[in-house]
């Protein structure tokens, strides 16, 4: 694994290990598990509503903007990547 990585976020300290730009892994927030950063939104969430046949962009709008396109790719590499 990485290095953590801490950051202020507003007024907050964020750690957290990078898996990407976007996708991380902080600890006690969901139970570890891969999330997208500055979130508590899992990829699992993104990868299975992909999987269901949604659009990039209607998970995009889903959540809100909270989590971009961009971020969504990522999770889908990375999880082709450690499932291979």
């Amino acid at each position: 694994m990485t290095r953590l990585i801490t950051e202020t976020v507003g007024e907050e300290l964020y750690q957290y290990y990078p898996l990407g730009n976007h996708v991380v892994r902080t600890p006690g927030v969901c139970g570890g598990r891969p999330t997208f950063k500055y979130t508590r939104i899992e990829i699992t969430g993104a990868l299975e509503r992909l999987a269901a046949g949604e659009s990039l962009d209607e998970i995009v709008t889903g959540y809100q903007g909270r989590v971009s396109r961009e971020a969504i790719v990522e999770a889908v590499c990375l999880a082709r990547f450690t499932s291979s």
